[in-house]
């Protein structure tokens, strides 16, 4: 059973909102997980009031407190993993043990944040005039608001979470609507904490309403968001007339090159581990796969064995492999992007249907297109699907790049033995990550991650780059004047 408090939490207390949505187990939509609120707007203009009252006396609490604060979060979590992996699992669709790993990953974020707020020194410098002292500090940049998407409903916002409060900001967190329950379980542990009231506070809504008021509202001081470029650059536009701060990480259509020296074995676990895995719904996941023509059709016919040898059922189920997409909206989009990459000449080799389970739920197969050309929709546009498209290349300049022939840059991998060919495309793919003989999906947490191009806008997240969005710098300069 899954506690339902009313799912709008502001100013230290637990509220009813103006309207509630359904949140249904896309495993099994019979499975009704509860109903929670949606906040008005009202109850959000409360919310960044609170964050603003708050947000001083937090920094003025020191950095042991704040460490304290985020370490026992990240325990806690740690500790919880199996049974918030699970809400997860049920409301967002991802397996069991997917949904285990993220809520422990969730921690770490929070243990890590904790140590770099023990970490926020400041630096001295010489005047060029002489009597004068020179310190530069970072400070929390103020009131951040956190827009989160559904795909990881809990390592997300940790990852924003976490360093907005390690630098001594207050938090306004508006989830994705499709994963609530998951969002109520973070608040909760964050809610039992010694902070101030007000200083965290969780407000559910539509993003055409909640969001947008949150983006445009004046008592924003910065933004972090994940979620579409369409959306992005709706909230880049807003923020730009309040001068607010913006960190975004948006699309991507990231490929993996196959080259004719790869172990082909390896190659193919890789791209099916990135394209299929979390049903194809991550930011990372390999969407274009390159494949060097001498191997195409030995790795072709191994990946279509791969794919299909993977179990598609429920999230809660032991051996689920490939959980459900996470609504009937995006099920019924995947569907019209297998229609469009036929109609585009594509050869649909597997896949590219629903799945019928003993449980009424939105599976999907995975999918394999061949014989795509880089110009096609379902190779320039992001589809969040169990989808991979395979293009053929005639020589590593070739797939390179086709590689790069894309707005977006997120992350892109190679397979390859060669080490003259990993460290040309380490140097000259134009992504944000990159990856050698590993999935382009799976990243760490204490080191930046990003994009280029229409992937992210804005100061990188995680690791110690984290300080550049969530701090702002001051240089203080000071007259020593003489010894008495």
């Amino acid at each position: 059973m899954i506690r339902n408090p009313a799912g709008i939490y502001i100013d230290g207390a637990w509220q009813k909102g103006a309207a509630t949505i359904e949140n249904r187990n896309p495993s099994d939509v019979s499975d009704l997980i509860g109903h929670y609120d949606q906040a008005s707007a009202a109850q959000l203009d409360a919310a960044l009031d609170a964050a603003r009252r708050a947000q001083p006396v937090w920094w003025a609490a020191g950095i042991q407190k704040r460490h304290e604060v985020l370490m026992a979060i990240g325990t806690e979590l740690m500790a919880r993993a199996e049974e918030i992996g699970r809400i997860i699992a049920r409301e967002e669709g991802k397996p069991a043990a997917e949904g285990k790993g993220e809520v422990y990953r969730a921690g770490q974020f929070f243990a890590y944040f904790a140590a770099e707020a023990l970490r926020n020194q400041g630096d001295l410098a010489e005047s060029v005039r002489p009597g004068i002292e020179i310190d530069v500090r970072r400070e929390p940049v103020g009131v951040v608001a956190v827009i989160s998407p559904w795909n990881f409903p809990v390592a997300t916002p940790a990852w924003k979470i976490a360093p907005a409060l390690a630098f001594g900001n207050a938090v306004v967190w508006k989830p994705a609507n499709l994963t609530p329950a998951s969002a109520v379980a973070l608040t909760e542990i964050i809610a039992k904490q010694d902070i101030p009231v007000g200083l965290f506070n969780l407000v559910t809504g539509p993003g055409r309403d909640v969001g947008q008021r949150l983006v445009e509202s004046p008592k924003v001081d910065a933004i972090s968001f994940t979620g579409s470029v369409p959306v992005g650059r709706g909230i880049a536009a807003a923020a730009v007339a309040n001068m607010t701060k913006v960190q975004m990480e948006m699309g991507s259509k990231n490929p993996m090159l196959i080259m004719d020296d790869a172990d082909l074995d390896l190659a193919v676990a890789h791209a099916a581990n990135a394209a299929f895995g979390g049903t194809g719904q991550k930011c990372t996941a390999t969407s274009r796969l390159i494949v060097h023509e001498t191997i195409h059709d030995a790795f072709v016919e191994k990946l279509v064995t791969a794919a299909g040898a993977l179990k598609v059922g429920h999230a809660l189920e032991e051996g689920t492999q490939i959980g459900p997409v996470v609504s009937a909206d995006q099920l019924a989009q995947n569907l019209d992007y297998v229609g469009i990459g036929k109609a585009e000449g594509a050869e649909l080799l597997c896949g590219g249907n629903r799945v019928n389970r003993p449980t009424e739920g939105h599976f999907m197969a995975p999918t394999v297109f061949a014989g795509t050309r880089n110009d096609m929709r379902i190779n320039r546009e992001e589809m969040f699907a169990p989808i991979t498209c395979v293009i053929r290349a005639g020589s590593y300049g070739e797939a390179l790049h086709l590689a790069n022939d894309s707005e977006f840059g997120l992350t892109a991998g190679i397979m390859t033995r060669s080490l003259a060919r990993a460290n040309h495309f380490r140097a000259n793919m134009r992504a944000g990550c990159v990856m050698v003989n590993l999935p382009t999906a799976g990243t760490d947490y204490h080191v930046p991650f990003g994009g280029r191009g229409a992937s992210s806008f804005g100061p990188r997240e995680q690791g110690r780059y984290a300080a550049e969005f969530y701090t702002t710098v001051k240089t203080a300069y000071v007259a020593a004047g003489a010894p008495e």
